[in-house]
Protein backbone atom coordinates (compact mmCIF):
# COMPACT_ATOMS: atom_id res chain seq x y z
CA UNK A 1 0.00 0.00 0.00
CA UNK A 2 1.23 3.04 -1.00
CA UNK A 3 1.18 6.15 1.35
CA UNK A 4 -0.82 8.40 -0.75
CA UNK A 5 -3.46 5.75 -0.47
CA UNK A 6 -3.62 5.19 3.24
CA UNK A 7 -6.58 7.13 5.38
CA UNK A 8 -6.08 10.41 6.77
CA UNK A 9 -5.23 9.34 10.23
CA UNK A 10 -3.31 6.38 9.11
CA UNK A 11 -1.18 9.51 6.75
CA UNK A 12 -1.17 11.43 10.16
CA UNK A 13 -0.12 8.13 12.03
CA UNK A 14 2.80 7.72 9.51
CA UNK A 15 4.47 11.06 9.77
CA UNK A 16 4.71 11.95 13.70
CA UNK A 17 6.33 8.28 13.26
CA UNK A 18 8.68 9.11 10.31
CA UNK A 19 9.32 12.24 12.18
CA UNK A 20 10.25 10.12 15.37
CA UNK A 21 12.47 7.68 12.96
CA UNK A 22 14.22 11.24 11.67
CA UNK A 23 15.34 12.12 15.27
CA UNK A 24 16.37 8.61 15.90
CA UNK A 25 18.65 8.14 13.40
CA UNK A 26 20.22 11.55 14.23
CA UNK A 27 21.34 9.59 17.09
CA UNK A 28 25.10 8.94 16.22
CA UNK A 29 24.81 5.37 18.15
CA UNK A 30 21.92 4.52 16.13
CA UNK A 31 23.04 2.27 12.77
CA UNK A 32 19.85 2.68 10.41
CA UNK A 33 20.56 -0.57 8.86
CA UNK A 34 20.15 -2.21 12.10
CA UNK A 35 16.69 -0.36 13.10
CA UNK A 36 15.63 -0.73 9.22
CA UNK A 37 15.78 -4.79 9.91
CA UNK A 38 14.45 -4.36 13.11
CA UNK A 39 11.73 -2.49 12.20
CA UNK A 40 11.14 -4.90 8.97
CA UNK A 41 11.15 -8.02 11.48
CA UNK A 42 8.42 -6.40 13.37
CA UNK A 43 6.39 -5.61 10.39
CA UNK A 44 6.37 -9.59 9.49
CA UNK A 45 5.25 -10.79 12.88
CA UNK A 46 2.30 -8.26 12.38
CA UNK A 47 1.65 -9.27 9.15
CA UNK A 48 1.10 -13.00 10.53
CA UNK A 49 -0.36 -12.30 13.47
CA UNK A 50 -3.66 -10.28 12.87
CA UNK A 51 -4.83 -10.26 16.37
CA UNK A 52 -1.74 -8.69 17.56
CA UNK A 53 -1.89 -5.93 14.69
CA UNK A 54 -5.50 -5.81 15.80
CA UNK A 55 -4.75 -4.98 19.34
CA UNK A 56 -2.04 -2.75 18.74
CA UNK A 57 -4.27 -0.81 16.48
CA UNK A 58 -7.17 -1.10 18.73
CA UNK A 59 -8.15 3.25 19.53
CA UNK A 60 -10.57 1.83 22.28
CA UNK A 61 -7.50 0.10 24.21
CA UNK A 62 -5.97 3.46 25.73
CA UNK A 63 -2.00 4.48 24.88
CA UNK A 64 -0.52 3.09 28.23
CA UNK A 65 -2.22 -0.81 27.32
CA UNK A 66 -1.23 -0.50 23.65
CA UNK A 67 2.19 0.12 24.52
CA UNK A 68 2.28 -2.17 27.64
CA UNK A 69 1.25 -4.64 25.33
CA UNK A 70 4.40 -3.91 22.78
CA UNK A 71 6.91 -3.99 25.82
CA UNK A 72 5.94 -6.92 26.54
CA UNK A 73 6.58 -8.23 23.08
CA UNK A 74 10.06 -6.39 21.78
CA UNK A 75 11.55 -5.33 25.49
CA UNK A 76 15.28 -6.30 25.59
CA UNK A 77 14.60 -7.82 22.27
CA UNK A 78 15.08 -5.11 19.88
CA UNK A 79 17.47 -1.95 20.11
CA UNK A 80 16.10 1.28 21.79
CA UNK A 81 16.00 2.99 18.62
CA UNK A 82 13.67 0.78 16.63
CA UNK A 83 11.79 0.47 20.45
CA UNK A 84 11.18 4.17 20.30
CA UNK A 85 9.89 4.56 17.20
CA UNK A 86 7.31 1.71 17.31
CA UNK A 87 6.27 2.92 20.75
CA UNK A 88 5.02 5.86 18.17
CA UNK A 89 3.37 3.66 15.88
CA UNK A 90 1.08 1.84 18.93
CA UNK A 91 0.41 5.52 20.33
CA UNK A 92 -0.91 6.53 17.05
CA UNK A 93 -4.28 6.55 15.63
CA UNK A 94 -4.10 4.25 12.59
CA UNK A 95 -7.40 3.71 10.10
CA UNK A 96 -7.15 -0.08 9.74
CA UNK A 97 -4.72 -2.46 11.76
CA UNK A 98 -3.89 -2.96 8.10
CA UNK A 99 -2.64 0.09 7.36
CA UNK A 100 -0.34 -0.12 10.94
CA UNK A 101 1.76 -2.79 9.57
CA UNK A 102 2.55 -0.99 5.94
CA UNK A 103 3.14 1.91 8.13
CA UNK A 104 6.03 -0.15 9.92
CA UNK A 105 7.08 -1.26 6.25
CA UNK A 106 7.65 2.14 5.28
CA UNK A 107 9.51 3.31 8.30
CA UNK A 108 12.06 0.09 7.97
CA UNK A 109 12.19 1.22 4.24
CA UNK A 110 12.80 4.91 5.25
CA UNK A 111 15.53 3.53 7.60
CA UNK A 112 17.32 1.51 5.00
CA UNK A 113 17.14 4.19 2.64
CA UNK A 114 18.76 6.72 4.93
CA UNK A 115 21.69 3.92 5.46
CA UNK A 116 22.13 4.00 1.55
CA UNK A 117 22.80 7.87 2.02
CA UNK A 118 24.96 7.60 4.60
CA UNK A 119 26.97 5.33 2.74
CA UNK A 120 27.16 7.25 -0.65
CA UNK A 121 25.25 4.63 -1.77
CA UNK A 122 21.42 5.74 -2.21
CA UNK A 123 22.13 6.66 -6.63
CA UNK A 124 23.44 2.74 -6.56
CA UNK A 125 20.48 1.48 -4.98
CA UNK A 126 17.77 3.72 -6.82
CA UNK A 127 19.40 2.27 -10.13
CA UNK A 128 19.93 -1.62 -8.78
CA UNK A 129 16.28 -1.33 -7.56
CA UNK A 130 15.51 -0.01 -11.44
CA UNK A 131 17.41 -2.89 -13.09
CA UNK A 132 16.43 -5.69 -10.95
CA UNK A 133 12.55 -4.32 -11.80
CA UNK A 134 13.31 -4.41 -15.41
CA UNK A 135 15.01 -7.75 -14.93
CA UNK A 136 11.86 -9.27 -13.56
CA UNK A 137 9.92 -8.08 -16.06
CA UNK A 138 11.98 -10.18 -18.56
CA UNK A 139 11.91 -13.19 -16.43
CA UNK A 140 8.25 -13.87 -15.87
CA UNK A 141 9.20 -17.04 -13.89
CA UNK A 142 11.53 -15.71 -11.20
CA UNK A 143 8.64 -12.72 -10.90
CA UNK A 144 6.03 -15.01 -10.40
CA UNK A 145 8.52 -17.16 -7.62
CA UNK A 146 9.12 -13.65 -5.77
CA UNK A 147 5.48 -12.40 -5.90
CA UNK A 148 3.97 -16.15 -4.89
CA UNK A 149 1.73 -15.17 -1.76
CA UNK A 150 1.71 -18.90 -0.60
CA UNK A 151 6.00 -18.73 -0.77
CA UNK A 152 7.46 -18.95 2.55
CA UNK A 153 9.80 -15.73 4.11
CA UNK A 154 12.87 -17.84 4.08
CA UNK A 155 12.46 -19.60 0.98
CA UNK A 156 12.12 -16.06 -0.79
CA UNK A 157 15.44 -14.96 0.65
CA UNK A 158 17.05 -17.92 -0.46
CA UNK A 159 16.07 -17.21 -4.16
CA UNK A 160 16.88 -13.45 -3.82
CA UNK A 161 20.61 -14.79 -2.27
CA UNK A 162 20.89 -17.60 -5.09
CA UNK A 163 20.01 -14.80 -8.00
CA UNK A 164 21.60 -11.82 -6.62
CA UNK A 165 23.35 -12.19 -4.12
CA UNK A 166 26.93 -10.38 -4.39
CA UNK A 167 25.39 -8.96 -7.57
CA UNK A 168 23.59 -5.68 -5.97
CA UNK A 169 24.18 -3.48 -2.94
CA UNK A 170 23.23 -4.81 0.08
CA UNK A 171 20.72 -2.45 0.70
CA UNK A 172 19.18 -3.28 -2.87
CA UNK A 173 19.00 -6.64 -1.73
CA UNK A 174 17.25 -6.27 1.82
CA UNK A 175 14.71 -4.01 -0.09
CA UNK A 176 14.45 -6.69 -2.79
CA UNK A 177 13.75 -9.69 0.11
CA UNK A 178 11.72 -6.92 2.03
CA UNK A 179 9.20 -6.52 -1.31
CA UNK A 180 9.23 -10.10 -2.07
CA UNK A 181 7.90 -11.27 1.05
CA UNK A 182 5.14 -8.63 2.10
CA UNK A 183 4.15 -8.13 -1.74
CA UNK A 184 0.28 -8.64 -2.73
CA UNK A 185 -1.58 -7.86 -5.72
CA UNK A 186 0.57 -5.96 -8.48
CA UNK A 187 3.72 -8.40 -7.88
CA UNK A 188 7.52 -7.48 -6.49
CA UNK A 189 8.52 -5.60 -10.43
CA UNK A 190 5.40 -3.07 -9.30
CA UNK A 191 7.34 -3.01 -5.73
CA UNK A 192 10.49 -1.99 -6.69
CA UNK A 193 9.80 0.84 -9.35
CA UNK A 194 7.37 2.39 -6.31
CA UNK A 195 11.06 1.94 -3.95
CA UNK A 196 12.80 3.87 -7.33
CA UNK A 197 10.72 6.26 -6.83
CA UNK A 198 11.11 6.67 -3.02
CA UNK A 199 15.07 6.64 -3.53
CA UNK A 200 14.95 9.06 -6.13
CA UNK A 201 11.93 11.72 -4.04
CA UNK A 202 15.14 11.22 -0.94
CA UNK A 203 17.37 12.75 -3.44
CA UNK A 204 14.72 15.54 -4.41
CA UNK A 205 13.98 14.06 -7.65
CA UNK A 206 11.45 12.41 -9.74
CA UNK A 207 11.83 9.44 -12.05
CA UNK A 208 11.56 9.30 -15.81
CA UNK A 209 11.43 5.88 -16.88
CA UNK A 210 12.39 5.82 -20.59
CA UNK A 211 12.03 3.02 -22.82
CA UNK A 212 13.77 2.82 -25.97
CA UNK A 213 14.31 0.85 -29.43
CA UNK A 214 18.11 1.19 -28.65
CA UNK A 215 20.85 2.65 -26.18
CA UNK A 216 21.37 5.92 -25.61
CA UNK A 217 24.35 8.13 -25.96
CA UNK A 218 25.60 10.42 -23.25
CA UNK A 219 24.16 13.59 -25.08
CA UNK A 220 21.02 12.08 -25.82
CA UNK A 221 20.77 11.40 -22.48
CA UNK A 222 21.67 14.70 -21.19
CA UNK A 223 20.02 16.46 -23.89
CA UNK A 224 16.58 14.45 -22.24
CA UNK A 225 17.18 15.17 -18.88
CA UNK A 226 17.42 18.66 -19.84
CA UNK A 227 13.72 18.86 -21.47
CA UNK A 228 12.33 17.07 -18.82
CA UNK A 229 13.61 18.94 -16.39
CA UNK A 230 11.99 21.66 -18.21
CA UNK A 231 8.74 20.63 -18.64
CA UNK A 232 8.22 19.57 -15.01
CA UNK A 233 10.17 22.18 -13.39
CA UNK A 234 12.30 19.78 -11.09
CA UNK A 235 15.03 17.40 -11.24
CA UNK A 236 14.29 14.24 -12.90
CA UNK A 237 15.95 10.94 -12.86
CA UNK A 238 16.97 9.09 -16.12
CA UNK A 239 16.23 5.47 -16.01
CA UNK A 240 16.29 4.19 -19.22
CA UNK A 241 15.09 0.39 -20.82
CA UNK A 242 16.22 -0.64 -23.84
CA UNK A 243 13.09 -2.52 -25.91
CA UNK A 244 13.77 -3.66 -29.47
CA UNK A 245 9.74 -3.62 -29.62
CA UNK A 246 9.32 0.01 -29.68
CA UNK A 247 10.91 -0.30 -32.60
CA UNK A 248 12.28 3.30 -33.04
CA UNK A 249 11.87 6.81 -31.16
CA UNK A 250 11.20 6.71 -27.13
CA UNK A 251 8.63 6.29 -24.55
CA UNK A 252 8.83 8.76 -21.45
CA UNK A 253 6.87 7.94 -18.22
CA UNK A 254 6.82 10.41 -15.48
CA UNK A 255 4.26 9.04 -12.59
CA UNK A 256 0.96 8.86 -14.34
CA UNK A 257 2.28 10.99 -17.25
CA UNK A 258 3.59 8.66 -20.34
CA UNK A 259 4.93 10.20 -23.20
CA UNK A 260 4.47 7.89 -26.40
CA UNK A 261 6.89 9.11 -29.27
CA UNK A 262 7.89 5.52 -30.37
CA UNK A 263 7.05 4.38 -34.02
CA UNK A 264 5.05 1.25 -32.04
CA UNK A 265 3.12 3.90 -29.95
CA UNK A 266 1.99 6.22 -33.27
CA UNK A 267 1.00 2.47 -35.01
CA UNK A 268 -1.08 1.58 -32.43
CA UNK A 269 -2.60 4.88 -32.42
CA UNK A 270 -3.36 4.87 -35.82
CA UNK A 271 -5.15 1.57 -35.61
CA UNK A 272 -7.20 2.48 -32.97
CA UNK A 273 -8.54 5.40 -35.00
CA UNK A 274 -8.49 3.16 -38.07
CA UNK A 275 -11.00 0.95 -35.84
CA UNK A 276 -12.74 3.46 -34.46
Amino acid sequence: MSVTSMHAASREALADAEHRLDGVLADTGADPTAVGGELSSFAEVLSAEIGLRRALSDASASETARNGLLQDLVGGKLSEHAARVLETVVTSRWSSPRELADGVRTLATSALLVAAERDGALDTVESELFGVARALGEDPELEQALSDQTGTAQAKRALVQQVFGGKINPVTQTLLEQTAIRTRGRGVQHGLDALTELAAKRRERSVAHVVTAGPLSEDQRGTLVEKLNRIYGRPIALHVEVRPSVIGGIVVKVGDEVIDGSSAGRIMALRGQLAG
